[in-house]
């Protein structure tokens, strides 16, 4: 965004393009993939909402790919076997490592399926190998929680965002709850939190996401947080 702009902007007009190219983090949060079972069209909603609003961090909610074959609950008899679906999530991941190559990913429970059934093989850790290496995004930092401008990354597990942010008194993003696109403030004397859940980007007719045949449509869309101040949720029109 070039200073040209500046000198002919007035007023609320001047002020909006100077918070825009402002020096703090302007975090694009994308919700779960769940590949290789993602929406097309969500990948260019996501690349075009980190355009718009200038943003220079990505993270990754969670689950960025389904482990369907793996699951702990039943599975498609119709569905791909283990080294078809892991090789269609890999190739499907590319773009998205190609576009945002130094994003964050908070683990997410289909992320961590493998890991849990190492462990249920009493298979000692260090015999599995590290995200980034399996799903080939070596540039990709994968952790369980991320913080940046005291604002809390975390996939979601056990609570929702606006539970969670009170019990931490801090302000937190979450994905793993498809049917939720919220971000609700609590305010105190002294204190203001928020709790943001940021949407999905998943394939509802996907034969993998059949067990939410009965849910709610799940709500496509992305985060946005601003130098931690600022949430704003973003709707992929369907």
């Amino acid at each position: 965004m070039g200073k040209d702009f500046r000198p002919r902007l007035k007023g609320k007009k001047r002020k909006a393009f100077e918070n825009l190219i402002k020096n703090e983090n302007r975090v694009l949060v994308i919700g779960d993939l769940h590949e290789p079972f993602c929406l097309d069209g969500y990948f260019d909603f996501c690349k075009q909402t980190y355009e718009n609003y200038n943003c220079n961090k990505v993270v990754f909610i969670g689950d960025v790919v389904d482990n369907h074959y793996s699951s702990y609950h039943e599975t498609s008899a119709d569905g791909m076997g283990g080294a078809d679906e892991l090789e269609f999530a890999i190739k499907r991941l590319k773009k998205w490592h190609k576009t945002f190559p130094n994003a964050v990913v908070t683990l997410g429970n289909h992320d961590i399926i493998i890991s849990r059934k190492a462990q249920t093989s009493n298979l000692p850790s260090k015999w599995i190998k590290d995200y980034k290496d399996v799903l080939e995004t070596p540039t990709w930092s994968y952790t369980h929680r991320y913080e940046l401008d005291n604002v809390q990354y975390i996939h979601g597990i056990g609570s929702k965002a606006h539970i969670r942010s009170v019990k931490d008194m801090q302000s937190v993003v979450q994905g793993h709850h498809h049917t939720d696109c919220y971000v609700q403030w609590k305010v105190g004397a002294n204190n203001k939190v928020f709790g943001m859940q940021v949407g999905c980007g998943i394939d509802k007719d996907a034969y993998a996401m059949a067990y939410g045949k009965w849910f709610p449509k799940p709500a496509i869309g992305c985060g946005v947080v601003i130098g931690g101040h600022t949430a704003i949720n973003v709707l992929m029109d369907l």
